[in-house]
């Protein structure tokens, strides 16, 4: 059975049903990583539903919440022989550091190449990554835009009337593209705080407890009327792109990257696409 855009909600609440507990556990273009750059593979290479079986354990960035929720669901309504466990959702570079120091998992899929490029580096990845979608910064605002942020500029004269701003952690994949776009745009400040992931900032600008921050548009998006986002032209700059890859760890390679396919195919891309995010090369 071949999911369609309008039956995500079916099969999330079919793997819900399933697998109980399914939740988070709790994002810089970095050319010659060796990652692929088109989506190629196809779900008709992957086994079929009669006998493709087994765990899956994906570790996935941040912002991947909750549309990897929604990619496992339609998975799993595919292949009904599947559990998938409850996705890991964090910083991309923390995951890389679990990974290297000894934790396991069936697929990773990060917000960046350079971190991806960590866990290939350390003799964890089978095969050769994939990028499967992109995704670009936004100034993230209270709802209401109460301090009537426009540019990457209002946010250093909002620093130094004593506003607070919070970005990502330089090491974290929507830290690293925040300095890149703010070096572009020739603005310099030190923000309130340093968060390890972009769900973090989003977060603290939500509750109030920030002023600004930046995160990716496809966090804005899932925040609803929670917060606005601001464009900047300097966003378009920097693109993050995003590569998934079967790890070495994984208890069936087949299920690992069947999954991939998945991701990589029409189906994954539309619900990629619903959440905001960008094909490679469009």
């Amino acid at each position: 059975m071949r999911l369609t855009p309008r039956a995500a909600a079916v099969a999330l609440a079919t793997v819900l049903l399933a697998v109980p507990g399914l939740a988070a556990c709790g994002s810089s273009d970095e050319p010659g990583t060796g990652t692929s750059t088109t989506p190629t593979a196809t779900q008709e290479a992957s086994p079929t539903a009669d006998d493709l079986t087994g765990d899956l354990r994906i570790f996935a960035a941040a912002s991947l919440e909750p549309v990897f929720d929604e990619l496992a669901a339609a998975f799993v309504a595919e292949h009904p022989g599947v559990t998938v466990d409850p996705i890991t959702y964090d910083g991309s570079s923390t995951l890389a550091t679990q990974l290297v120091e000894g934790a396991t998992a069936d697929v990773l899929a990060t917000a960046d190449e350079k971190n991806m490029q960590t866990v290939v580096d350390a003799g964890l990845v089978s095969g050769e990554p994939q990028v499967f979608t992109t995704n670009t910064l936004q100034i993230v605002v209270p709802a209401g835009n109460p301090k009537n942020i426009s540019s990457l500029a209002d946010l250093a004269a909002l620093t130094a009337d004593g506003g607070k701003v919070v970005l990502c952690a330089p090491e974290v994949p929507c830290g690293s593209a925040s300095q890149k776009v703010l070096d572009a745009a020739g603005v310099s400040f030190t923000p309130a705080s340093y968060e390890q992931n972009v769900t973090a900032v989003l977060t603290k600008v939500a509750g109030d407890e920030a002023d600004a921050g930046l995160v990716y548009r496809t966090d804005v998006l899932k925040a609803d009327d929670d917060v606005d986002g601001i464009d900047f032209p300097e966003a378009a700059e920097v693109v993050n792109r995003y590569p998934i890859a079967t790890l070495t760890s994984a208890t069936s390679t087949d299920v690992a990257e069947a999954f991939i396919a998945f991701v990589l195919s029409a189906d994954g891309q539309e619900l990629l696409a619903a959440r905001g995010f960008v094909a490679p090369g469009a």
